[in-house]
């Protein structure tokens, strides 16, 4: 081989090593954004994240039409938050056939209705399972669920396993990392001061796992109402317990609180992030952050 064809093999070498390698995607349809976030992290460039509910939009009010499930076609799998959080799932299921949907809430320790706060559910259709749906908000509960995301691709793509396997670790470490800040943001609140109002049933699982006292208005859902009565409980509570602040919550009105606010003079914190679809705050982390920091900002008696 002359010296122009050595530096013609090695060039021609060199351009090939910077070309993608070829990699068969594992198409993957998500029902919710924070799981879409979830399963590109687990999954890492490995998986196509196919998002049918699109941040911004209403969990509670979203159902999947004939558009939404031509984007299914050639799903490994569907991942759905479950805990009956999505009431369309059985038509769902029918529709897609042997594409299996894996309800990843299904696999995670579930919050119940305590005894007593049976008031603020009356008119809710989810407390009919007495189970709170909302489990994004412990992050212990982010990481069962990455552990379970992970399992399912493995099954689904043998071929990904060290692939899904480094993607979890990835995962863990971030969530760790984020529980650690999330604890040292939060020890800037008083102990007595880790009373949560908000207007609906949505925070129970942070404050069991960050110390805070749930104190919710209304119900699980949007729809809810205040009564009379509930208004002038929560009235009541705010000046017994010296409450420090009130919070709404994002795609929700906040007129209920509003209200409160001007019959207390409470402070009125900013609006938190319950479903985890905001536009922007929708992956754990980005959620998180911004509720704590909107905690910790209306509670901490140094803000």
């Amino acid at each position: 081989m002359t010296f122009i064809q050595r530096r013609w093999l090695s060039a021609t070498l060199g351009l090939l090593s910077l070309l993608p390698t070829a990699q068969a995607q594992v198409k993957v349809a998500t029902l919710h954004p924070l799981l879409a976030d979830l399963a590109r992290q687990v999954g890492t460039d490995r998986v196509q994240v196919v998002e049918l509910f699109q941040p911004g939009s209403d969990v509670h009010h979203f159902e999947p039409n004939p558009k939404d499930l031509l984007e299914l076609r050639g799903s490994a799998v569907i991942f759905a938050g479950g805990m009956h959080l999505e009431n369309y799932l059985d038509n769902l299921r029918d529709s897609v056939g042997k594409v299996p949907v894996v309800e990843v809430g299904a696999t995670l320790p579930a919050l119940k209705i305590k005894p007593g706060q049976e008031k603020y559910f009356e008119e809710d259709v989810d407390v009919k399972t007495g189970v709170d749906p909302h489990w994004w908000h412990s992050l212990d509960n982010v990481r069962r669920a990455a552990r379970t995301i992970s399992d399912v691709l493995t099954k689904a793509d043998p071929a990904g396993a060290t692939a899904y396997k480094t993607g979890l670790a990835a995962t863990n470490a971030r969530i760790a990392a984020l529980k650690a800040w999330a604890n040292v943001q939060i020890a800037q609140v008083p102990r007595h001061d880790r009373k949560l109002v908000t207007a609906h049933a949505a925070f129970g699982y942070f404050c069991q796992e960050f110390g805070f006292e749930a104190m919710p208005l209304l119900g699980l859902s949007r729809e809810d109402e205040a009564t009379t009565k509930h208004v002038a409980e929560t009235v009541k509570a705010i000046r017994d317990l010296h409450i420090r602040a009130v919070f709404p919550e994002d795609q929700a009105n906040p007129k209920i609180l509003q209200e409160i606010v001007r019959e207390t003079g409470v402070k009125l914190g900013k609006p938190l992030v319950a479903d985890g679809t905001s536009p922007h705050a929708h992956t754990f982390e980005t959620m998180f952050r911004y509720n704590i920091e909107a905690i910790v900002e209306a509670l901490s008696k140094d803000k």
